[in-house]
C-alpha cells in the first residue's frame, strides 16, 4: 500500500498486540514509506481488568463500551452470556497475567468448550505468541475466527489483522476490512483507525477520504498516538478534512505528549516557526531533544542548529557538533554545518566524536525506542 498524495507518510495497520516500539518512519524529507507497525497495548494497572491486553488505560477510561471496570474483553462480549468472562474465564487470564501460560491454556481450553467467546481469544494470543507452546499462527487463526464469531471483539480485531497481513490465513484486505468494521461499530478505537487506513488507500473498501477522515479521528479522540499523528497529517493536506494549521498543530502536540518521536519533533518545529501555534522556543525544546534522543535525524539535524546558536540552551560546539555527526550517520546533508564542524578545534571535534560514538553504542545495548 502507498498514498501517493500525503506530504509525509502514515503508518500502516496497527496491530493488537503491542510491545514493541514504533518502527522509525520516514519524515517529510524522505521518500513516501509505509512501515508496518506490530505493537502491543499492555495496560498495566492491574486494578482494570484481568489481562485487559488490548487496550491502554486512557483508552479504557475514555471507551464507552468496556465494561465498569474497563475490561476491555466485556466491550466484545455479545448478550449471548456464553460469550462473557466467567470466573473460570477470569482465572485463565489470571493464569496468563502470572505467566503460568501451559495453566491459562488449559484453563481456556476448558471454558472455550462452553462457548466463552473471551477464552477463544486467549487461547488464539497464546498460539500467536508462542506462550509455553511453539508458536503457531495458523492455530491461533482458527481460535480468533471461532472468538470472534461467538461476539468477542478483540477476536474479531486480531483475526482482521491476521487477514489484512496474511498471517496464519490467506492474505483478504476485504475480509479484514469486514473484521476491523464490525468491531469498530462497537466503538474500538484500533479497528476504527485501521477501517481509516483501508478506506484512505481504497484497500478493502472503496477509497473514501471522509469516511477515513472519521474513522481516524475516532481513534485519535480515544487516544490513539499513530491516529492522532495521521490526523495531523490529513488536516494538513487537507483530505478528508479541512486544512486548519491550529488543528494540526493540536492534533501532533497529543501524539507527542504520548511519546511519539516523529510527532514531537514535528511539533517542535510547528513550535519554533510559529506555523499555526505561536512561537514558543522554550516549549520546542525538549520535544526536539526528545525526537533526537530517539534516533530522528531531522531533529539531531535541527538539534545541532540549536545548540550553535544557543537558542533555549547553553552554546555548546561539542554538543552542536555531536548532534550533526549523528545526523550526517542517518543521510541528512548539511554542507554548512559541515563546514562549520570542520573549522572546530581537533579537541572540540574530538570530544564531539567521541560523544556521538557513545550515543550510538548506547543505542545499541538499549534500542532506541522511536515512537
Amino acid at each position: 500500500m502507498s498514498l501517493q498524495f500525503f506530504a509525509r507518510p502514515l503508518r500502516t495497520l496497527i496491530s493488537p498486540f503491542l510491545l514493541p516500539p514504533f518502527e522509525p518512519i520516514a519524515l517529510k524529507t524522505s521518500p513516501l514509506l509505509l512501515t508496518l507497525v506490530l505493537t502491543l497495548i499492555v495496560p498495566t494497572n492491574a486494578s482494570a481488568g484481568i489481562s485487559s491486553w488490548l487496550w491502554s488505560d486512557s483508552e479504557k477510561k475514555d471507551s464507552n463500551t468496556a465494561g465498569e471496570n474497563g475490561d476491555a474483553r466485556k466491550a466484545g462480549s455479545s448478550k449471548n452470556s456464553n460469550t462473557g468472562s466467567s470466573t473460570k474465564d477470569d482465572a485463565a487470564y489470571r493464569a496468563f497475567d502470572e505467566g503460568k501460560y501451559l495453566t491459562a491454556l488449559e484453563l481456556a481450553q476448558k471454558t472455550a468448550k462452553d462457548g466463552h467467546a473471551a477464552s477463544h481469544t486467549l487461547i488464539g494470543r497464546i498460539y500467536s505468541e508462542g506462550h509455553g507452546v511453539a508458536k503457531d499462527e495458523q492455530v491461533a487463526a482458527q481460535w480468533f475466527k471461532r472468538g470472534a464469531e461467538l461476539g468477542d471483539v478483540n477476536a474479531m480485531f486480531a483475526i482482521g489483522l491476521m487477514f489484512a497481513q496474511g498471517r496464519g490465513v490467506e492474505k483478504n484486505y476485504d475480509t479484514a476490512a469486514s473484521l476491523f468494521e464490525s468491531a469498530a461499530k462497537t466503538g474500538h478505537p484500533q479497528a476504527n483507525y485501521n477501517l481509516g487506513l483501508l478506506f484512505l488507500n481504497g484497500t478493502g473498501k472503496p477509497k473514501n477520504v471522509h469516511r477515513a477522515g472519521r474513522h481516524i479521528a475516532y481513534a485519535a479522540e480515544k487516544g490513539i498516538a499513530a491516529a492522532q499523528y495521521d490526523f495531523a497529517g490529513m488536516i494538513e493536506a487537507g483530505v478528508g478534512t479541512e486544512s486548519d494549521a491550529y488543528e494540526q498543530a493540536k492534533w501532533l502536540s497529543k501524539a507527542a505528549d504520548q511519546g511519539m518521536a516523529v510527532a514531537q519533533y514535528e511539533y517542535a518545529v510547528m513550535l519554533l516557526k510559529g506555523y499555526g501555534i505561536r512561537t514558543d522556543e522554550p516549549k520546542a525544546i525538549p520535544y526536539l531533544k526528545s525526537a533526537a534522543a530517539k534516533g530522528i535525524a531531522g531533529a539531531q539535524n535541527r538539534l545541532a542548529y540549536i545548540y550553535e546558536e544557543g537558542i533555549g540552551v547553553t552554546k555548546s560546539p561539542v554538543e552542536m557538533a555531536k548532534w550533526r555527526l549523528l545526523a550526517k550517520q542517518r543521510g541528512v546533508e548539511d554542507i554548512f554545518m559541515d563546514n562549520k564542524i570542520a573549522k572546530l578545534p581537533d579537541e572540540t571535534r574530538a570530544k564531539a566524536e567521541q560523544a556521538a560514538t557513545e550515543f550510538r553504542d548506547a543505542a545499541l545495548i538499549s534500542p532506541l525506542s522511536v515512537q
